[in-house]
């Protein structure tokens, strides 16, 4: 299974971009956003290392507050 992350852009350079989500940063390519390249600040969904879609910021922590939800589920699970 794969998932998107979202991230807040911090740096742009091209379209290269220094992201960061929950104290871990990333260099992403905005190549896939080149017809509405984001801004530092802006919020965008990152897979293997696109940025597929901007996003707002309401948008990037409800996204945040699912997957902490899913992880605390995961690691309720018994382990075999």
């Amino acid at each position: 299974m794969c998932l998107a992350i979202p991230m807040q852009i911090t740096a742009i350079d091209g379209f290269v971009a220094q992201a960061a989500a929950k104290g871990v940063a990333r260099e992403v390519s905005l190549f896939l956003l080149q017809d509405e390249l984001p801004v530092v600040g802006d919020y965008v969904m990152v897979h293997v290392g696109y940025a597929i879609q901007t996003m707002s910021a309401a948008e990037a922590q409800s996204a945040w507050e699912l997957y902490d939800e899913m992880l605390a589920i995961e690691a309720a699970l018994p382990r075999a």
